[in-house]
């Protein structure tokens, strides 16, 4: 199984923690890693990929520094490596043609407003990584216990009987 990964992408210390922090009850299944800018998260990504690792989700700002979030999640979707990673927009900033652009062009799965609550992050997280792990991972079954097991064990059901 290949480890999949969390990245949260954002230039605030505190408020990076603070996400790191609230997604921590999903390191059994995923790797958390962190980053505070589109540079550093190009480094981690390429060193997840290098590692043979699976970007599942990646939770990122807007208002970055260097290149918006926004924008580097159209890049993100634009790359085939990555374009199935779920994408989150983690953001109180990111007005009406930013969000609508990451819907059009980044392919976004989700859009969290700050502050956001722990509760909805996990409900946020749960559903994302249910909808990666379905989408390209081939033995659900582990990920059962964690996410949206009735969903996991119908595709795996599915699954074995189309085989």
């Amino acid at each position: 199984m290949k480890g999949l990964v969390i990245l949260c992408i954002e230039d605030e210390a505190e408020v990076r923690n603070a996400i790191v922090r609230d997604v921590e009850s999903f390191a059994d299944i995923c790797r958390i890693d962190e980053a505070e800018d589109a540079d550093d998260a190009r480094s981690a990504i390429s060193q997840c990929h290098d590692a043979g690792e699976q970007l599942a989700i990646v939770l990122c700002d807007h208002m970055l520094p260097g290149q918006s979030g926004v924008d580097f999640l159209v890049t993100l979707n634009d790359n085939a490596r990555t374009r199935t990673t779920r994408k989150v927009l983690v953001t109180g900033q990111a007005g009406q043609e930013d969000t609508i652009k990451a819907v059009n062009r980044a392919n976004l799965d989700h859009y969290i407003a700050k502050p956001w609550s722990k509760e909805n992050l996990h409900a946020v997280i749960k559903e994302q990584l249910t909808n990666y792990v379905l989408e390209c991972v081939e033995d659900v079954l582990p990920y059962v216990s964690m996410l949206d097991g009735p969903r996991l064990l119908e595709a795996a059901k599915n699954r074995s009987q189309s085989e």
